[in-house]
């Protein structure tokens, strides 16, 4: 685990979601509180920090950051890879997350994605590919803040596999495979055991293409 803390740039990515982007774009003016103690150093995020590096993640803590308009990103760390049981996972276009989210995503990866595809698929999993995590926007058609604007939300649209097989949402939800939608509905089961809310394909239009995975809800599982 790197101790040391770097100062990121934070992108709002454009993930999915149907949600709808806000016009003004304060996050990208905003700075980190000068006073405000950073996550390495609070007490209770070292607990999150020491089982993420446990799981021999590759992450960098983050200064926490406050956008404004109901924006922020506050224990996060940005990952830039995770481990199976064997082997380094690379992940795309993945921003800020919080340590939290993180951590249940490092377990899901493994426990969840890598061993269904062995078992399930024959082949190890190398990569998962995202839509992005961070994101100042509502939920679509609301005036609610998404999960995305406090990093607290990663939405998942693919997966490639030692074998160079490369399964995504949006192609293989409905695969003419009942092996390969075997493994995406096993893996939507894993994640609704780790995470609050999941939406995917069967949830509505919006999420068509990508598993939309957060801490918060109540085993809202679609």
């Amino acid at each position: 685990m790197r101790k040391g803390l770097i100062l990121l740039p934070l992108l709002a990515l454009t993930a999915a979601c149907g949600a709808v982007p806000q016009a003004q774009a304060p996050q990208h003016q905003a700075a980190a509180r000068p006073a405000a103690v950073t996550m390495a150093t609070r007490p209770e995020n070292r607990a999150c920090l020491a089982n993420l590096g446990a799981s021999r993640a590759s992450f960098t803590p983050l200064p926490d950051q406050y956008y404004g308009a109901g924006c922020s990103a506050v224990n996060a760390v940005r990952i830039a890879a995770l481990r199976s049981d064997s082997a380094s996972l690379a992940l795309t276009n993945l921003g800020p997350v919080t340590c939290p989210l993180a951590e249940s995503f490092a377990g899901w990866a493994r426990f969840g994605v890598d061993r269904a595809a062995q078992q399930i698929l024959g082949s190890a999993l190398v990569r998962i590919e995202t839509m992005g995590s961070y994101n100042c926007r509502n939920v679509a058609g609301s005036e609610r803040r998404s999960a995305h604007a406090t990093a607290n939300a990663i939405d998942v649209s693919g997966f490639v596999l030692a074998d160079g097989r490369r399964i995504t949402i949006s192609g293989d939800w409905h695969s003419e495979s009942p092996r390969v939608r075997q493994f995406l509905t096993t893996i939507q089961g894993s994640a609704c055991k780790r995470f609050g809310t999941v939406l995917g394909p069967a949830y509505n239009a919006a999420h068509r293409d990508h598993l939309h995975l957060e801490l918060s809800g109540s085993a809202f599982c679609r």
